[in-house]
Parts: C-alpha cells; structure tokens; sequence
C-alpha cells in the first residue's frame, strides 16, 4: 500500500499528467465540434442527398485521442524516473523491484479506465445530442443497446496505458515507446490492410481497433480491420496486449541493472 501510496504521489506532482488528461478529456468537445459542423452540413443539404449522406460513429473515430494520451503518460511514468535516475531510489527501497512496476501499472491502468468512460461515452451523448436523428438515425438506436461497445471501446483506454507503461519499462524510452504506439493505432492496421486474403481479414481481427466490436459481435465491414475472432478470444487478445508488455517488463525489471 506504502508503494501505491508513492507511486499515485509521483504521478499527481509532474505537470505532464494534467496536460495528458485534459487532452483525453478534450476529445469530448471535439466529438461535439464535429458533430455540429455535420448536422449544420445534413440540414443545408438536398432531400437527395441527405438520403446518401452517412456519419462514423465520432465516439469510435476519437477514441484513438485518449488511447495515444494514456499510452504516452503510462510510458512516461517509468522513462522519466529512468531519464532523472530516481528508479535507482525506488528500486533501493523496494528490493523486490516488481511491485514499484505493479502500483504504477495499477494506478496508470485505474485512470486509463476512468479517462476512457468518460470520453468515450461523454463524446456519445454530446454527438447524439447534437445529430438527432439525422445520417438516416446513426444516432437513433437504443442506449441500452450501444452500452456494451461503448464499454468495450471504453477498456481500449487502460489496454493503451498498461501497454505504454510495459513498453515504456522494457525500452527505457519514451520515444520507442511512443513510436510503437502509433505504430499500433496509425501504422500497422494500414499495412494489415494491404495485404492479399485472407492474411489481411486474419491479422486485421488482432488489431486493437478491431477487438471492441469483436467483443461485441458485430461484423465489421467497411474499414481496414477483420472479424474472425469470436467474443471470448477478442476479449483474451485484448487481455493480452495489456498483461504480456507488463508481464515482461517485471521479469527484466527483476534480471538487469537500473
């Protein structure tokens, strides 16, 4: 509890983590800026074309915000104390080495999931509020009935900030960390989707982006990911691109020198 206690401490007092949630927190009025420059577009449209016209789900589109955000500040939490020396201190007060890494990943994980609740559902109701029933009523389904993707692309969230914080402890740099990612947001899914069949549908239903409606059960048919996996292995994928980097930076935390 005493390394938790330290841990939350040292995470609160640098000026980077405010900036990192309320940039994860921003996506909301940006979801709401979009969503209003859309329906003001749809209403001085022609009856024709307000027929064709389609809307993306804003909250699935800007979700990519705040997993960059958490992803980042999870790396920084330990490539900072490794650039400034202060790990030499942690790890001198807690030999075991593992539970420094573990209270970090547990408080970094704890706001990861916070932050992504209230950004993805808060850029929710601020785009159906905004959208009505316009784009053909995309807005329009029952809430109940969107709950369970929203809390799955919600849990994306903390995945990006656990992934950060394994990265950041096996590389030691925010950089690499940082590069791999975007590498995994931006980069990967864009080459996943030029490759021929069927590798392109198999390694598409691994991708991040593709594990929420996977979870869910939807199929996905217009963009780059695949949707081979059923919901219990979509939720295992999803498990394991948290635990693994985390897993791992713990066995070499306890094997190398700080």
């Amino acid at each position: 509890m005493t390394v938790l206690t330290s841990e939350w401490l040292k995470i609160r007092s640098v000026r980077s983590t405010y900036l990192v949630l309320g940039l994860s927190i921003g996506t909301i009025f940006l979801g709401l800026a979009l969503a209003v420059a859309a329906a003001g577009m749809y209403d001085a449209a022609s009856p024709e074309q307000q027929a064709r016209a389609r809307i993306a789900d804003l909250e699935e589109v800007f979700t990519i915000i705040p997993q960059l955000c958490m992803g980042i500040m999870g790396a920084l939490t330990v490539t900072s104390e490794y650039t400034t020396g202060l790990i030499r201190t942690s790890l001198a007060l807690v030999p075991r080495r593992w539970p420094v890494l573990a209270a970090k990943a547990v408080i970094i994980g704890s706001l990861g999931l916070l932050i992504g609740a209230v950004s993805v559902f808060g850029t929710y109701v601020a785009a159906r509020g905004a959208l009505g029933d316009r784009f053909s009523g995309a807005y329009t389904t029952a809430f109940g009935d969107r709950v369970p993707l929203l809390i799955a692309l919600s849990l994306t969230v903390p995945v990006f900030a656990l992934l950060g914080v394994g990265i950041g402890a096996i590389l030691r740099s925010v950089t690499g960390a940082t590069a791999i990612i975007v590498g995994l947001v931006y980069v990967l899914p864009m080459i996943v989707g030029r490759l021929p069949e069927p590798w392109s549908e198999r390694l598409g239903s691994l991708m991040i982006g593709a594990l929420p409606r996977e979870i869910t059960g939807d199929t996905i048919t217009t963009s780059v990911y695949g949707s081979l996996l059923s919901p219990p292995a979509a939720g295992a994928v999803m498990i394991a691109y948290a635990a693994i980097p985390v897993c791992a930076a713990m066995w070499l935390l306890r094997r190398r020198d700080a």
